[in-house]
Parts: C-alpha cells; structure tokens; sequence
C-alpha cells in the first residue's frame, strides 16, 4: 500500500511538472531553445548560411523560423483537428481547406489568408484577406506585408516590419508587481532604454498574469498577454526613422484560463480593464487625434479611451438591448462578447471574477465602463473587413432566422454573406446559433446605438 501510495504521488507531482513546463512563457522570457537555435542547426542540420553559403551567420536572431512571426506560430499555428488551447491560427484553413476553428478573442489568423469574391448591387467586389486582420509577416506561414496599408492607419509603424514581436514583448520582461498593479521592467543601466517604468531591481516573475493571478511581496506575474510596456522598441524596427517607444502601460485585463473554444452556449468573458485603446494607439497614434482627420473636428472620431465611458443613454441602450427591435433586456443578463466594454479599473482582483466561460457572469455595463478599440475589432484578425466583429458592409446579419451564405438555399439571403458560406459566417460568430438574434438582425452597432 506504501509504494502505491508513493507511485500515485510521484504520478502526481510529474502532471504538476509537466504542466507547468507546458505552460512554456510563463508570464515572462520562456526557455531559449523554444525560440531560438543555439548554433544555426536542428537535426544537425543548417538552420540557414551566410555568404557564399559558408555557415558563418544564421538566421536572423538564430531563430526557428525565418522570422519572428514564423517563430511564433511553429507553436501557435495548427491544424483544424488540433484546434483550441493557445492556437492562434489555424493552418489548413489558410491554405483554402476549412473554415477556421481557432476561437481565441484575438481571432485566429487564418482570416487574412482568406478571400471572398461577391457581387454587390451588381458590382463585383473583393474582400481581400489582408483587409481582415493585422498581417504580421510570417513567411513560413505564407503571411505577407499588407500591400494597401504600408504603414499603421494614424501613424508610421512599417506594415513591413509588423510581427507578433510588435505587440508581444517575447521576453516578457514586463510585470505587475503589486495589488495596486504598478507595472516594472528591470533593465541595466546605460543600455539606452527610457521606459518610465523601467528600473534596476524587481521582482522574479512567477507566472503568467493573463489569468487571474495576484503578485505577491516577493514574486511578480506577467503583463496581459506579455504585451509590450513603456520604452518597448522591438529589434525589427530599431533605426527606423520615426518609430519610437512605447509610450503606453499595457492594459490591464484578465481572460478565463480556457479562451479559445465555441461560443455556441455561453460567452468567453474577457474582464477588460483599462487602458486598451491607449495601449493600440502605441502604433496608431494619431487615429482619434483630431488633427489627423477630416473637418479637424471630432464628430468624424468614433469615441474610444478610457474617457470615453458610455453615457447615460449608451449606457441604457446596452443594458436593455437584445436584438433588432428587442430592447427587453436587464442589466444582470446585459453583457456579450461580440461587444465587450472596459470596466473602467485596474483592480485585478474584480476583474478576475468576471473573466469566466460558463455564463455565470453575464452582468453589463455600468457608469465606469467604456467604449474601446476592442468593442468593434479583433486585436489579430477577423472574418470580415477591417477586422471587426460583425460585418457593417451589409444591412442584415441573418436573414430569415439563419445565417447567409452563398451555399443557403434562400436565394435571397445568399447577397448577405458577402462571398462567405454560411459555415463561415457562423464562425465569425464563434459558432453562436443564429437563433441568439432577431429574425432579421441588424448590425451589432446597435447594441450601443438602438437604431433598430
């Protein structure tokens, strides 16, 4: 019985192990040998050669794939059958197989490589799959620049240059070391780095803090998603002229350990902060200054910031929205996640009680809570143009209580799918039954705006 008891703990502490070694970032830098090769090879083979193919350079950061965005989806990029978990990109269904099944609040890259030809009133027109997300360059992957977008809309970062690295710190040196989540990154002094937050000594990170988990007095956790703080210049566009640091906290939020699934019966809750919108414009800075737009007023801007709080009448018309011409809704079964909202705090601890995938916390808004990029768009890609939610390209998102789609047998809701099938448009609800809206739906703006 002794050595039973002691096999079932030694069985015990090797899952313990194991899934801590698989939860690979960690909050922080992962070990080297996931991203990089150590002498250019793998199965004693070159990773890559210098001139005259003498092996005297390697790829470029000695990294596994060509790039850094190739590097990132060796792990992150997989088949529809393996879809789920920390996949970001579902490969077959790029390369024109499937539709795609990864269902991460992000979206799932493979949209970009995905093309739709329709006809619309008696126009034929193209919805290119680089208008559906951000095209970070991963050529392993058959990712490419964007062509028509060569630089950031408001502002300068090079569509060239864009990479998962971009966004993502993939060292993960940034970390909350706090309740009150003050924000650190430990540099060497004199190495040129000028984030505010920057400093000598900080604590160890212990772990990832997307999900929940607090700091403690000697042990830090990891920003949302390692995502670049302060003083943040990835390698890929160091010397460029006119990129400069980060200048933005990267924002405070809390995801459900398990994200990326169907949405068929309940919502995956993302518990969004504060500071989402501050953090894009690290890029697209200028693209709610007024100045940069039209009529150098603001009544061209859609609101977006953590200033940006719904209001009075927003605020109504999302807690009592349902669907096309419902307005019977209550507050406490208020919220979706095809138009999440920011709650207006940093406070980690509430957020995390809302992050959850199985309905429980389906409260809406409140006189905190604002509008942000998130609200409409995707933060890597989406099934439809500009990376939003829902397409605002087309009057109806169902037609006669379903879906449309050029392969519905109601001819006059194929129109409505834009060139998708119904599948597709399906998954660009993360699988929710069309029975979830009106008859007729119209756009999801209206969950805001009750025009309908």
């Amino acid at each position: 019985m002794k050595a039973a008891k002691s096999l079932t703990a030694a069985a015990v502490l090797t899952l313990l192990a194991s899934g801590s070694a698989f939860a690979y970032h960690d909050g922080g830098v992962a070990y080297c040998d996931g991203c990089h090769t150590m002498h250019n090879s793998s199965g004693n083979k070159a990773m890559g050669t210098g001139s005259n193919a003498t092996q005297l350079k390697g790829v470029t950061y000695l990294l596994q794939g060509s790039d850094q965005s190739s590097t990132c989806l060796n792990c992150h990029a997989t088949t529809s059958a393996k879809a789920g978990g920390y996949h970001i990109m579902t490969t077959d269904a790029a390369a024109g197989g499937t539709v795609p099944t990864n269902y991460t609040p992000g979206g799932d890259f493979a949209w970009v490589k995905e093309t739709f030809n329709y006809n619309s009133h008696g126009t034929p027109t193209t919805s290119l799959g680089e208008r559906h997300g951000h095209n970070v360059v991963a050529a392993d992957f058959g990712i490419t620049p964007d062509s028509t977008l060569t630089t950031a809309p408001g502002g300068n970062y090079p569509a060239a240059n864009l990479a998962c690295s971009s966004c993502h710190d993939p060292h993960g040196k940034y970390r909350i070391v706090d309740a009150a989540g003050t924000v650190q990154r430990p540099v060497v002094a004199g190495t040129g780095y000028n984030g505010a937050n920057d400093v000598a000594v900080s604590l160890p990170i212990n772990g990832s803090g997307s999900y929940g988990a607090a700091p403690t007095t000697t042990e830090a956790v990891g920003v949302y998603r390692l995502l670049g703080g302060p003083g943040y210049l990835p390698d890929s566009v160091a010397g460029v002229a006119g990129i400069q640091p980060f200048a933005a906290l990267p924002p405070y939020a809390v995801a459900p350990a398990t994200y990326n699934r169907s949405e068929a019966s309940t919502d995956t809750r993302v518990a969004y902060g504060t500071g989402m919108s501050e953090w894009c414009a690290n890029c697209h800075t200028n693209i709610h200054n007024s100045t940069a737009n039209y009529d150098g007023g603001t009544s061209l801007i859609h609101p977006a910031s953590s200033d940006s709080t719904l209001g009075a009448n927003i605020l109504a018309n999302y807690n009592a929205y349902v669907s096309s011409g419902n307005f019977g809704g209550t507050v406490a079964g208020a919220y979706t996640s095809m138009v999440p909202f920011e709650e207006g705090t940093n406070n980690r601890a509430n957020l995390a009680l809302h992050a959850v995938n199985d309905g429980s916390q389906k409260g809406g808004a409140d006189s905190n809570s604002n509008v942000m990029c998130l609200s409409c768009h995707r933060a890597h890609a989406s099934g439809w143009d500009s990376m939003t939610r829902w397409t605002n390209k087309t009057e109806f998102l169902t037609v006669a209580g379903a879906y449309p789609g050029t392969d519905s047998t109601n001819t006059s809701a194929q129109s409505y799918g834009l060139g998708r099938t119904m599948n597709e448009v399906q998954a660009t609800f993360y699988q929710r039954p069309a029975t979830v809206y009106a008859t007729y739906q119209r756009s999801l703006c209206n969950k805001c705006h009750a025009k309908d």
